[in-house]
């Protein structure tokens, strides 16, 4: 081997000893890398967004966090185990008459909002993520309760919070892999995400999630157009003896269907029983100052008017959530509409494509109601309001009401994870609450793109999950997700 030798010489050592020295620093760096929040002891907060009240919730943090015993807040990202950050919003719902006299009396504004954030470790690992809403209105202290809800749940992470595997062995070699999945629209935020970060371990993997609809992402997988469906209505025995190959269902995430309404001067959050929901779909109960209504909404400005019923036209896993709700709580529904399905003989109200769609109706008809998802109310700043549960509570939908619906499942005997958690007993649990299901068939030739697609599911279920609750998704409980990941690996 030749020596290094005169003026280059010495600077290519030089050199040598600055990329040593690069590399060793690079390598302390990954040391240090904490794996579980529970290793976390310092903790930099970054930007939450440029939204209304997003500063003063961010002071808030700041004060909270710095009172936490064994957790120091430092002004730089660098110095710190992890980053804190996210988007955090808040808007105004409407006005409220303060005063005796109606004449006199000043109007102060009702807000609702929310805060979402993720943890993240050195290397930009998600630790934790968590998205609150309001348990309380008035912007002083709307901004208070989203920063307080918020590290009180990144507390209790903290504490029981154990290292996690979460890491994938992806090895598609040189050759491009392309995977399609189609399906269920209810959890497409959250896919495009895991997408995304399921891409950056596996760069020659190529994916894409077309958001349909749970029947036509169904359809698909029964004609091989499609290598994976979502679905939020899992099919029925009769349906899986349909198919040729067994077919397997894999719960995926959690999420609720919320009742959205918009009505002029009523602030704040309407309750609703389940016969008032029943009776509204059903075309029983017509009118906003119905009995029903205003006997659950004391005090409340309920205008004399005939309700706009909006509901879905096309093949909706959110539909099915709704109606497999409506149909354990209300005889009548049983009797008139029939089981539980994607699309339902409406008896009264207006069509829509979409949650989109059924958003934009109710938004633009006056004294009108419909259903969407939790994650697109809270996207959308759309008004929603509580359910009564079966234990007589009236909940709103949030991430601790959706997981406490799945607080009393036991494991199938038979690996069978078709679960439906609507109409839960706890009495904190919200009663429209669901999962959504990924389907894959049972069997399959070995080949990269079964494998990739097993490897993203395995993923999904670990790593994955703590991406899930930033976006407004309710993880799965540990248990639901150790038991699909032991039967992912008896799949090849």
């Amino acid at each position: 081997m030749p020596l290094i030798t005169g003026p280059h010489g010495k600077r290519i050592l030089i050199l040598l000893a600055v990329l040593i020295c690069v590399a060793a620093s690079a390598e302390v760096v990954r040391a240090e890398t904490v794996e579980s929040l529970s290793a976390v002891k310092s903790v930099y907060v970054g930007s939450l967004g440029d939204g209304r009240g997003a500063s003063e919730m961010r002071a808030r943090l700041l004060q909270r966090l710095g009172s936490i015993h064994g957790i120091k807040v430092v002004a730089n990202a660098g110095d710190a185990d992890a980053i804190l950050k996210g988007d955090g919003h808040i808007w105004t719902t409407g006005y409220q008459a303060v005063g005796s006299h109606p004449a006199s009396a000043s109007h102060v504004p009702v807000f609702d909002g929310f805060l979402s954030v993720e943890v993240q470790d050195k290397a930009g690992a998600t630790l934790w993520s968590y998205l609150v809403s309001p348990r309380k209105f008035s912007m002083k202290r709307i901004t208070n309760d989203l920063a307080d809800q918020l590290v009180e749940r990144l507390q209790y992470a903290m504490a029981h919070s154990t290292a996690e595997t979460g890491t994938v062995a992806v090895n598609a070699g040189t050759t491009t892999v392309s995977i399609h999945g189609a399906g269920a629209t209810f959890p497409w935020p959250l896919y495009q995400r895991w997408i995304e970060s399921f891409g950056e371990k596996a760069p020659n993997l190529r994916m894409q999630y077309e958001p349909n609809g749970s029947e036509a992402g169904i359809r698909l997988l029964s004609e091989a157009g499609v290598d994976f469906a979502g679905s939020d209505r899992p099919l029925s025995d009769e349906q899986m003896r349909d198919w040729k190959t067994k077919l397997l269902h894999f719960a995926s995430v959690m999420g609720a269907v919320v009742p959205i309404y918009n009505l002029k001067n009523t602030n704040g959050m309407l309750n609703f029983t389940p016969q008032v929901l029943a009776g509204i779909y059903l075309g029983t109960i017509t009118r906003w100052d119905d009995p029903a209504i205003r006997a659950v909404n004391a005090g409340a400005p309920l205008p004399s008017a005939e309700i706009t019923v909006i509901h879905r036209t096309d093949g909706s896993g959110t539909t099915f959530v709704w109606s497999d709700y409506l149909s354990k709580v209300s005889p009548e529904w049983r009797l008139k509409m029939g089981a539980a399905d994607t699309t339902a003989p409406w008896a009264v109200g207006r069509g829509a494509v979409g949650s989109e769609g059924v958003a934009t109706a109710v938004s633009q008809a006056a004294n009108s109601i419909g259903y969407v998802e939790l994650t697109y109310a809270i996207q959308h700043e759309l008004t929603y309001g509580t359910v009564r549960n079966a234990a007589g509570v009236f909940v709103r939908a949030d991430l601790a009401s959706v997981t406490a619906a799945a607080a009393e499942l036991r494991e199938p005997a038979n690996g069978d994870f078709r679960w439906s958690i609507t109409n839960a007993t706890g009495k904190s649990a919200y009663p429209v609450a669901t999962f959504t299901w990924i389907l894959l068939p049972a069997h399959g030739e070995p080949s990269q793109k079964r494998a990739a697609v097993i490897e993203f599911l395995r993923w999904a279920l670990t790593a994955g999950q703590r991406e899930c609750a930033e976006l407004g998704y309710a993880p799965l409980p540990a248990g639901v997700a150790n038991q699909e990941v032991r039967t992912l690996a008896t799949l090849k």
